[in-house]
Formats: C-alpha cells, structure tokens, sequence
C-alpha cells in the first residue's frame, strides 16, 4: 500500500453554480489539469476526486461537483451525485463570483451549518472586477473564513494556498475529524500485539487487506509491536512467548476459534471492533447489537457494505452474516445488501443496520450514517459486534472497552418493548 486510503484522507468538496470556475480552482490548488473547464454550462458531469498531499495539512481528496443550477438533462442526477459528495466532505469550499449571490449559495450555507461541515468561501474571477466591499461584509457574515482568488491565473497559486491551508486548517476540529486511535490506549509502548490474519480467498493476493494494514501501522505508530500469524498458529505462539500479549486482534471469521484459544486475562477483540471505534461511536454500535437479541424471523436487516466488491461464494456480508442471523433468530429473515454511495434515505423498514468497518469511509460519513439511523429509530451495528453476538462472544470482544460492554449490556437489559432505547417492537 503505497498511498493513504481514501478513508484516512480528509475530503474537501468544491461546490458552486455551473461555471462560476471551480475545476479551475481545483486546477489551481492542485497544479494540474486535473479537471475539463469549459464556457460550456454542464461540463463537470460527474463528481472529479483528486488525492493529493497538502501540506500542513495532509493527505487529501478533493470533490469536484457539477454545478448547483444545472439545468441540463442530467441535472437530478448531477445534483444527487453533489448531495453525496457534501454527506462525506469535511470541509466545503464554496466558490461564488463576485457580486454575484443567489438561491443556490444560501442554501449551501444552510445545509453546512446544519451538517456542521466547516465551509470556506472563495470569491473567484476577481481578475475581471474586485469585489465590492459590501458584498464582501455580505457574505463575510456566513462564514470568517473567505477567500479571493483568480483560479486562471497561476501565478497567485502560492497565496491562494496558503490562505486555503491557513483556512482549513482552523477549521479541520471536532468529533468528525479527531478520531481515536486504533491501538493508542490499548497497547503501551513496547507492548506487543497478536494479530490474527487468516489468508483466505477473500485476502487479495499477495497483499493483507486494508484494515490489518493499517493496524500493523497503528502499532508501529506507538512504538509497540505486532505479531502477524494465522488461526492455527495461534494457541503454539502463545505457548512460546515469554511474557503474554497485551493485546490479541483478530478477523471476525474467526472469533470463536480465537477467543477460545486465547486466555481470559488477554484482551480479545476483532479489527472489525477497531474501526467500528475509529470510524464511529463505538457505544453506539454496541448498543445496536442488543437488536440482535429482539430479532424475529421475517424481520428485515440491512447489510450495509462501504466498498463495492465482487462478492464471492461465502462472502462474510451477503452469506455468512445473513445465515448467522438466522440461526441465531431460529427462522428466516430477510435481507437487503447495500454497497459504497448506494444507501436507502428511508431506514424505518429495517429493524436493524449492520454495517460493515467502513474502513473506506471517513469517520464523518459514519457518523453521519449513525445520526441518520439514531434520527429514524433504527438500532445500527457493525460486522464485529454482530457476529460477536452471533458467535456468543460478544462479553470477551468488547472486554478492552468497558464503555462499550456496558452500553450492550445496558440495552440488552432494557424492556422488550424498548429494546436499544430507540423501537418499539
């Protein structure tokens, strides 16, 4: 894995009516011709993502979207494919022209303070006429943080930078862009940590799959240390250690067979668990899971998927799962699988989301798809944590995290009627 994941980057959409110039400024910050600019209303047809290092900040991902008041044939549809950039931005940049605000702004203004998405205003084509100063004082009064630029003109790309970078930078705070560590407060430095990877058909070849990946770094991260086998070797490797792990982290598939070959006093948990905290609310999830208990045959779940893959014969999100839940239920159940962007609006049929670790995702587009499930009384959860449940282990995966545990339990333990606090049967 030689670039960061999509999912570690902070995504930065660049939103504005047709032509107001925005793949010119994405041209601009990045120094490429990144993105077709034409005179043409309509030319930015679908949402153009450039990754790309900008530094203080980081690695990033621009959002490119078509413009607010497309009035081509496609316009629903471009204009859907801008709502799905906005749900995942972490910052918005909203280019205008000079004197020139309407409808379209105002409501771009609105929809990113009630997401409470850090909004960066930058008035373009000042080559043509300077603004006004009343119209600067105007939209100064939605957002502190403005900036002039002329996107065509290469040679004010260094101060349009770092007036961007100085800007975002500011803002880049919060719940959706701190998250926590996967191991920071689980392993101390020089502690070790087993990491238990089965290679099975769904590992990519000659590679570990992303999540394992980035563990093995995350410990590296804290100056620990991780030790990589497989199921069968495990209980032989415990036996040869001197000291004992602090730590054992394994895939869900093989939950049972790991934490019954690991002792008691070793923490126990499943990568799928590590993102689910990382990505999310870990208590949130956790909580979700109880649902599993109040589950009949007939219920409907929603399997929710953040990548789109081929699925192969026992795929863990559309067969094993879905079988799981069902001989844990007693009956059948039906199931609906969803994959990447495909999400349903409409949650109240389900009676329960399980969602995968969404280590493709950024921690703001989970949270917002818990807000969503909280907001429509839908117990959430994560691949983990179900299968956990399934599984009878659930107590010994969530052992590291006592917040956790005790949200599960607490939901476990409420009235039939009022199961995860949030449905009635």
């Amino acid at each position: 894995m030689n670039e960061t994941p999509k999912g570690n980057r902070t995504h930065i959409a660049l939103v504005g009516r047709t032509n107001v110039g925005k793949s010119s400024l994405l041209n601009l910050i990045s120094g490429q011709d990144v993105a077709i600019t034409s005179n043409v209303p309509g030319t930015t047809t679908d949402v153009v993502e450039k990754t790309m290092e900008l530094l203080p900040l980081g690695p990033v991902v621009f959002l490119d979207t078509a413009g607010l008041d497309d009035k081509t044939d496609l316009a629903e549809l471009r204009r859907k494919k801008t709502s799905q950039a906005l749900k995942r931005a972490d910052a918005v940049i909203l280019v205008a022209e000079a004197g020139v605000w309407t409808e379209y702004e105002e409501r771009i203004v609105q929809e990113t303070e009630m997401a409470m998405i850090p909004l960066v205003i930058a008035v373009n084509k000042i080559d043509l006429g300077s603004p006004d100063p009343n119209y600067l004082a105007i939209i100064g009064e939605k957002t502190p943080r403005l900036l002039s630029v002329a996107a065509t003109n290469d040679k004010g790309r260094e101060a349009c930078l770092r007036e961007l970078k100085r800007h975002l930078a500011a803002s880049m705070s919060g719940e959706a862009a701190d998250s926590p560590s996967l191991l920071g407060d689980l392993l101390p430095p020089g502690g070790l940590a087993v990491l238990v990877t089965p290679i099975d058909l769904q590992a990519p070849k000659g590679r570990l799959i992303l999540p394992q990946v980035q563990t093995i770094r995350a410990a590296l991260d804290i100056d620990a240390a991780a030790l990589i086998i497989k199921e069968r070797e495990l209980s032989h490797l415990l036996g040869q250690l001197k000291e004992s792990p602090r730590l054992v982290v394994c895939d869900s598939q093989a939950v049972l067979k790991v934490t019954a070959g690991v002792p008691r006093e070793i923490p126990c948990t499943t990568f799928s668990i590590l993102f689910a905290r990382q990505k999310g609310d870990l208590n949130v999830a956790a909580a979700g899971a109880a649902a599993i208990n109040s589950l009949r045959p007939g219920d409907q779940v929603l399997i929710a998927e953040a990548c789109s893959h081929h699925p192969l014969a026992d795929d863990i999100g559309r067969v094993k799962i879905p079988r799981w839940l069902r001989q844990y239920v007693g009956g059948e159940i039906q199931t609906e699988i969803t994959a990447g962007k495909d999400y349903p609006r409409d949650l109240r049929p389900y009676r329960l989301i399980v969602h995968c670790g969404a280590c493709m995702f950024t921690r703001r587009e989970m949270l917002r798809r818990l807000k969503e499930a909280r907001e429509q009384q839908v117990p959430i959860t994560n691949y983990g944590l179900a299968i956990s449940v399934t599984q009878g282990v659930i107590e010994r995966t969530l052992q590291p995290f006592p917040a956790a545990l005790a949200a599960y339990e607490r939901e476990l333990a409420a009235p039939a009627s009022n199961i995860n606090g949030m449905r009635a049967q």
